[in-house]
């Protein structure tokens, strides 16, 4: 997979500034596609970005969720979301991703993904590597992560 276009997000949360992927550069990136009334992604996929964040060092991996609702668009405000994240105890930086052309969100559509929970990782050098949909196992990821962290040529 090659270079991605950037986050269109249209608010952030857990940051006090917009983000982009050159703020990740030198570091493995996880981006936690979501839904916050997705059963998939409240049961398997933001605990899972939980345990990445908690489990690798914060100088390789940096997490982030991304709230890409193309559903139930009226019970996914900004300030459920809010609340949402204070109650599970989300505390990485989480992008609201900005409507689409269509019924996708626009990153969620620009980066070619199928529906949540998604996991997306971006090597070092911010290309994207891995796209997963639905529920990956940890130890497979946890290879997989390691795997970009020791890529010889992307560290910076």
């Amino acid at each position: 997979m090659s270079e991605t276009p950037a986050f269109h997000a249209a608010d952030w949360l857990n940051t006090d500034h917009p983000l982009s992927l050159a703020d990740f550069r030198g570091r493995v990136l996880a981006v936690e596609v979501f839904q916050m009334l997705c059963p998939g992604c409240v049961l398997h996929g933001l605990p899972q970005a939980q345990r990445i964040a908690a489990g690798f060092d914060s100088v390789d991996v940096a997490v982030i969720g991304l709230h890409a609702v193309f559903e139930h668009h009226a019970a996914n405000s900004r300030e459920g979301l809010v609340a949402f994240l204070h109650e599970w105890r989300i505390r990485f930086p989480v992008a609201i991703d900005a409507q689409g052309k269509g019924l996708l969100p626009s990153t969620m559509e620009a980066w070619g993904l199928q529906g949540t929970p998604s996991l997306v990782l971006f090597d070092r050098q911010g290309r994207m590597r891995a796209r997963h949909f639905g529920q990956v196992a940890d130890l497979a990821l946890g290879a997989e992560i390691m795997a970009l962290i020791s890529e010889v040529g992307n560290n910076e």
